[in-house]
């Protein structure tokens, strides 16, 4: 890929007060803020990391967004599953170039652009067609057509069945994901893993109730709390705010019959 930018690339531009603004390149275009605005001009066929002047004198870095950085300044029609939780979501399901994935609850393609960037292979289920719109935008904007081939939305409800067989993977963000362990069952393979990703401990409870009364095995329930660090000179000491509950990480194993 090409490292200098060009039109119709997404630029991440940040400020001396290290807050961050998406851009998408367009020729002509403008960035505005209250200090002044940038030209798009001054970004297309250079280089990522050089430093734009707005007409007022700030100063604006220019980079790629990473994939962490673009999910909390993409176009949301629901919340997302923060990137504390998706890289872990990653390593519990143990995905790999070329594993059949469905995803039920795409929302706004946080959880979906993160399987795909990783080389999976995506079938996302979503009751609301406005979602998953939004999720297919999304996907294709920051993995080009390359990635948008690797992932496919239906709009239908996932407590009504799931169509595709011999997965390699299930991955569950819904209120209610005991309903979907016995069609997970059958659309899995033996050894296949099933993911889930819930806001409450009760919600935790009867999925595990529901787990155990199935071929699911190796149960897990975990959350993952974050913790930034001030580090400036000999003020060395945890960040006030932490990124702490977000939601609790459920994944088991089908075992064969």
């Amino acid at each position: 890929m090409s490292r200098e930018f060009a039109v119709g690339d997404r630029v991440l531009l940040f400020d001396s007060k290290q807050r961050r603004y998406l851009v998408t390149l367009t020729e002509g275009g403008e960035f505005h803020t209250h200090a002044g605005y940038v030209r798009h001009d001054q970004l297309i066929g250079e280089r990522e990391g050089l430093v734009a002047r707005s007409t007022a004198g700030a100063r604006y870095t220019a980079v790629r967004p990473t994939l962490a950085e673009f999910v909390l300044k993409m176009p949301r029609g629901a919340q997302v599953i923060y990137p504390k939780d998706l890289g872990p979501i990653l390593v519990l399901a143990d995905i790999f170039p070329g594993a059949r994935v469905v995803e039920s609850g795409v929302g706004s393609g946080a959880l979906s652009m993160t399987l795909v960037r990783a080389g999976a292979d995506v079938t996302g289920y979503e009751l609301r067609e406005d979602f998953a719109a939004k999720a297919r935008d999304n996907v294709a904007g920051f993995l080009g057509s390359e990635g948008a081939e690797r992932y496919r939305v239906s709009v239908r409800d996932v407590y009504d069945g799931i169509d595709e067989t011999d997965l390699d993977r299930i991955l569950l963000d819904l209120p209610e994901p005991w309903r979907v362990v016995k069609a997970a069952e059958a659309a899995l393979h033996s050894g296949g893993i099933m993911v889930a990703y819930l806001p409450t401990i009760g919600q935790v409870a009867q999925l595990r109730a529901a787990l155990d009364a199935s071929r699911f095995a190796l149960a897990e329930t975990l959350e993952i709390l974050q913790r930034s660090w001030h580090v400036e000179g000999a003020s060395v000491r945890p960040d006030h705010r932490m990124v702490a509950h977000t939601g609790f990480l459920t994944h088991a194993r089908l075992l064969a019959d």
